[in-house]
């Protein structure tokens, strides 16, 4: 029988050393100086079941505390954030797994996203998306063939599999085995923690790219018409602001994180736990690099296709608005002449039946005439002219 130890699971999103400390604070004693609801800080501390709590430095500042129910959280000032279940088994080993990822989506997700509910908003398009999580399973001296029967369970194809003298990796699409061979859990947790961080920093810049695919899409969806109606125009400058919201937040996460990857970097490099792992795997910091520069120059091409598709839109919208003032010349002008008209046919001004017939008569055809030009307006079909892309660079 496999003898396993441990259960991973983590994620990452961008966070700094001001953030942890807030995090400390709130997982103290459920304080914050934000304006946040004192009771739901409370309900939300006491759903995680803190046992104890620490801070600590490794590499970066992190916060760790374990739960009643011995689960192990570690959060990392970069965002990082890694959950680990030692009272697990072969077993009970989906049950195990099921339980980690519910405390975490459960219990800890949303009191950390409470407590950063403020301030800049993460875009819909991020929050809507569903997390992968990685689970890492730590055995102890198992054989190759326990381990190869471990992921025919869980995954339907090997992925890679690297081997060292101290440990060596299985991974299928979602499971990582690791074979602890004579390291402490301490070494393999370094693995892992650095293991999290790079698939998800690589996750986060895949959802990048897909978005960006599809606000494009929509951008040309509303630019390629030969022609628009009037009515339709505020409609579509409308999308086209939401589009640019979206791209500013998101071209401000996209250039947050060249810092973080630096950092991740030199720390994992100057650790020795994570020489054996970095003979193998080091080039990937250079290669999730180089595509980060790649999405953030998407990302520029993006934005400047929304502000050309705004300033297309905008110009459209201040000649409908100039032919509105036309528009209102025009039955002005009708109204003044009929009023000049009958200084010349009355001799003197008189209230008569007639005379406030003939007004509300006048007034009825000036209503009708602006009527009738905005109805037109709206109906008439404006123009789209502009630069056609080639889509193959995306």
């Amino acid at each position: 029988m496999v003898k396993i130890t441990n259960i991973y699971i983590g994620g990452w999103f961008q966070r700094t050393m001001l953030q942890l400390s807030e995090v400390y604070d709130f997982l103290r004693n459920a304080e914050t100086k934000l304006n946040l609801d004192r009771d739901k800080l409370s309900e939300l501390r006491k759903a995680l079941a803190i046992g104890s709590i620490s801070y600590g430095v490794s590499g970066e500042e992190f916060v760790s505390f374990v739960t009643s129910e011995h689960v192990h959280v570690k959060i990392f000032e970069d965002g990082l954030i890694v959950l680990n279940s030692p009272n697990v088994s072969e077993e009970t080993l989906f049950a195990d797994v099921e339980y980690l990822e519910n405390y975490y989506e459960q219990k800890l997700t949303p009191a950390i996203n409470y407590l950063f509910s403020l301030g800049a908003p993460v875009p819909k398009e991020l929050a809507d998306i569903e997390n992968i999580y990685p689970y890492f399973i730590v055995c102890d001296n198992a054989s190759k063939d326990e381990i190869s029967e471990l992921l025919s369970r869980t995954e339907r194809q090997k992925y890679f599999e690297f081997d060292t003298n101290n440990y060596n990796v299985i991974r299928g699409d979602k499971y990582y085995f690791i074979n602890n061979k004579k390291k402490s859990i301490d070494t393999i947790e370094r693995y892992i923690e650095e293991q999290v961080f790079i698939r998800e920093f690589k996750g986060q810049l895949h959802r990048y790219l897909d978005l960006h695919r599809i606000i494009w899409e929509k951008i040309d969806n509303v630019k390629d018409r030969a022609k628009v109606k009037g009515k339709d125009i505020i409609m579509f400058t409308t999308k086209l602001e939401g589009y640019a919201k979206t791209i500013n937040l998101i071209d401000g996460r996209i250039r947050q994180m060249s810092t973080y990857i630096s950092t991740r970097e030199k720390i994992a490099k100057s650790d020795p736990d994570l020489e054996e792992f970095l003979a193998i795997s080091g080039f990937r910091y250079e290669t999730l690099r180089d595509t980060l520069e790649y999405i953030k120059y998407l990302w520029d091409m993006t934005r400047d296709y929304v502000n050309q598709a705004q300033k297309l839109f905008e110009s459209i919208k201040n000649d409908i608005t100039s032919g509105d003032i036309k528009n209102l010349t025009i039955v002005t002008s009708m109204s003044a002449g009929a009023a000049i008209l009958s200084l010349f046919t009355e001799s003197e001004p008189t209230f008569t039946a007639f005379g406030v017939a003939y007004f509300f008569i006048l007034a009825f055809v000036g209503w009708i005439a602006t009527k009738l030009l905005n109805y037109i307006a709206r109906k008439r079909k404006y123009e789209i002219s502009d630069i056609d892309y080639e889509s193959n660079i995306k």
